[in-house]
C-alpha cells in the first residue's frame, strides 16, 4: 500500500439524501381492508356453502387478506391493526352467514336472494342454533391473523 494516498477533500463529499418517509394513509388502509373484507367474506361463504363445513385455514385466510390490505395500503398507523382485526371478525361472521344462505338455498331449491329476502333475523337464529366452539374459534383466528399481519406488513 502506498503512503502517498490522500483522501478527497471534505468539500467534495456529498451527503446522501435522507430517505423519503414512507407514504402512509390510514384512510386508504381502512378502505383497502373493507374491500378485502367484502371479497374475503364472499369467498369464505362460498367455501362454507360448497363444503357444508367451516374451515379454519379459510378463516385465517380471511384475516390474512384483510390485515395484508390494511398494512400495505395504510402504513404504520397504530390504529390499523385493531381496525383490521374488527373488519376480519365482521368478514368471517358475514362469510358464515353467507355460507348458511348458500346451504339452505341448495337444500330448499330456492335462490339465495329468496332466503336473503326473508331478512336477517331468521339467519341469525340459524347461526345461533348452529354455533359451536369452533365457530367462535374461527372468528378469533381471523381477527388475530388480521391484527398480526397488518402490524407486520405495514410499510
Amino acid at each position: 500500500m502506498s503512503q502517498n494516498f490522500q483522501p478527497p477533500a471534505p468539500s467534495s463529499y456529498t451527503e446522501a439524501p435522507a430517505p423519503a418517509p414512507a407514504y402512509s394513509s390510514p384512510g386508504i388502509g381502512v378502505l383497502a381492508a373493507v374491500v378485502a373484507a367484502v371479497v374475503a367474506a364472499g369467498v369464505y361463504g362460498g367455501i362454507i356453502g360448497g363444503t357444508n363445513h367451516q374451515i379454519g385455514y379459510a378463516a385465517v385466510g380471511v384475516g390474512a387478506l384483510v390485515g395484508f390490505a390494511a398494512g400495505k395500503a395504510g402504513g404504520r398507523s397504530p390504529a390499523l391493526p385493531a381496525v383490521a382485526a374488527l373488519l376480519a371478525l365482521a368478514a368471517v361472521f358475514a362469510g358464515q352467514m353467507f355460507g348458511i344462505v348458500l346451504i339452505y338455498a341448495d337444500e330448499l331449491q330456492v335462490s339465495a336472494l329468496d332466503i336473503l329476502g326473508q331478512g336477517t333475523s331468521p339467519l341469525l337464529e340459524v347461526w345461533k342454533a348452529e354455533a359451536n366452539p369452533l365457530t367462535f374459534l374461527f372468528l378469533a383466528l381471523g381477527g388475530y391473523a388480521a391484527f398480526q399481519i397488518s402490524r407486520k406488513t405495514a410499510a
